[in-house]
């Protein structure tokens, strides 16, 4: 069967007139992209777009599907029109000639062959899920920036992993009191829970605080299978680390005022923490004594040269 869109009741409308987009004679489940574009009388192209999947029998209904991704998210039956942008910066609709109609051009292309990109505000989560093309199985791996970026998760996802991208500290960091390892646990079962997603545990991915926290949550919650831990430090930074309602490490102090200036802007931070494996600092330290083996890849950025040293690490819980 032909897909087809419809718009409902009619084609023609006035302006405030709230109009109903459906498409049929899909696949069941099919993901689809659709598009909206007009010309406006000074030649102005607007455009949207928006990700759907179809339901069982087929059909997308925008009354009641929400779009996955495009320019706007969530269910809006009318999201396809009011959240169109001008191709061009700055310009404004024109319209002054009343009587004459204005065309908006609607379109339905086959999502086959692309990355699935979708915004997660979900209790303790707020991030973004990218699913690869195909039918999967495909692994799953928790994606940490510190900051927030879609770069390392999108190629990621190019290689054939489900990853969701997920901030390590959603606060300013120096404001912040505590961190409860949980909500992380929680993007772990969330990731577990995709229909294409097919390995029993998840990959964790962090950098600088996102990279201690991969090691808490490889030490402290079943399920990792793997942790890769970018120029982060083996210990707590900075804030308490809870996890089920408990304190579980403390935090270890850095000092700001020791960073490293370098002639091309960047920082060395090698020096601001104490020492992790000082005494002292001990109830900050992950303990690695734990059952089981777990792979950790250390990426540390060397203050010669500027390159960065991959270093292996394993250890056994007895």
């Amino acid at each position: 069967m032909v897909p087809v869109s419809l718009l409902l009741p009619r084609a023609r409308c006035l302006f405030d007139e709230p109009i109903k987009v459906k498409v049929e004679g899909l696949r069941s489940r099919q993901v689809v992209t659709m598009r909206a574009r007009l010309t406006d009388e000074k030649g102005v192209v607007f455009s949207s777009s928006a990700t759907y999947r179809a339901d069982g029998s087929g059909e997308v209904d925008l009354n009641r599907d929400p779009s996955l991704g495009g320019t706007y998210v969530g269910v809006e039956p009318m999201g396809l029109l009011w959240s169109m942008r001008p191709d061009t910066m700055h310009k404004r609709f024109q319209k002054t000639k009343s009587l004459e109609p204005q065309l908006v051009k609607f379109s339905v292309y086959e999502e086959e062959g692309r990355i699935l990109w979708v915004p997660v505000k979900e209790g303790n989560i707020s991030g973004v899920l990218f699913t690869p093309p195909g039918e999967g199985l495909f692994p799953a791996v928790l994606d940490m920036p510190t900051l927030r970026s879609e770069t390392r998760a999108s190629l990621l996802a190019n290689k054939g992993f489900v990853v969701l991208s997920m901030r390590a500290a959603e606060a300013i960091f120096q404001n912040m009191q505590k961190i409860h390892l949980d909500h992380f646990k929680e993007a772990m079962d969330f990731l577990k829970q995709q229909p294409k997603v097919g390995s029993k545990g998840v990959g964790i991915v962090g950098r600088s605080k996102g990279a201690d926290l991969a090691l808490s949550l490889a030490t402290f919650v079943p399920g990792v299978e793997a942790a890769v831990c970018i120029n982060g430090n083996s210990a707590n930074v900075g804030v308490p680390l809870y996890h089920k309602k408990q304190k579980i490490l403390s935090p270890l102090m850095y000092d700001l005022s020791k960073l490293i200036p370098t002639e091309s802007g960047a920082s060395i931070g090698k020096y601001i923490c104490e020492d992790p494996l000082a005494e002292k600092t001990r109830a900050a330290s992950s303990p690695l004594n734990e059952q089981r083996l777990i792979s950790s890849l250390w990426l540390e950025r060397m203050t010669s040269g500027g390159t960065a040293r991959p270093t292996w690490t394993r250890w056994w819980r007895d």
